[in-house]
């Protein structure tokens, strides 16, 4: 009986597997991050309106970053609204399509979504309204003319992306008993 312990064995998968497996490593770990991943959030209208939000944000702040940006201080507020909400919608999104919501449960995620949205969307309007107001012909810089105003431009369409983002998110949190109130009534 003392010699028990030493005749068990606790592998579950034969000594062979283990060194196919090392052989694969790499097809392993594509599908180990494609497990992590949410491909129905990916197929969404959510999801495609986020990155149409990085990709226009990104293209307009990098149009207001290549202009003389400092000469107006009008500039300067909307190089942070454009800048800071492109960090924060890009981590947004990287949380939603690695499924942070199933792991930090103690977030209610439908209502910070639109919460999130909803300021994004106040603070675009008014930093496209900022941006569409001082654009004019620099006396010493009449060539960034047409940046500013392509800036504007996108400024006003990730503006109308983050409002539809901000309506959907809505619809979310409304498809979700938004209201826990209506959920303990009884029937």
């Amino acid at each position: 009986m003392a010699d028990f312990p030493s005749k068990v064995t606790t592998e579950t998968s034969s000594p062979n597997y283990q060194s196919s497996q090392q052989g694969n490593s790499l097809r392993g770990l594509t599908s180990n991050i494609t497990n992590m991943l949410e491909m129905s959030f990916i197929r969404s209208i959510p999801a495609v309106l986020m990155m149409a939000e990085i990709v226009l944000g990104l293209l307009q702040w990098a149009l207001i970053a290549s202009a003389p940006y400092t000469l107006l201080p009008v500039y300067g507020f909307v190089m942070f609204v454009a800048v800071t909400l492109w960090i924060l919608t890009t981590i947004l999104f990287f949380m939603i399509l690695f499924g942070a919501q199933q792991k930090l449960t103690f977030v209610p995620w439908p209502l910070a979504v639109m919460a999130y949205h909803g300021i994004a969307t106040f603070l675009y309007l008014t930093a496209f309204l900022a941006n569409a107001a001082s654009v004019y012909p620099f006396y010493l810089y009449p060539y960034f003319y047409g940046v500013m105003a392509a800036a504007a431009f996108f400024g006003a369409v990730v503006t109308v992306a983050y409002a539809a983002s901000a309506f959907f998110s809505y619809l979310d949190w409304k498809g979700d008993g938004g209201n826990a109130a209506t959920d303990t009534v009884p029937a």
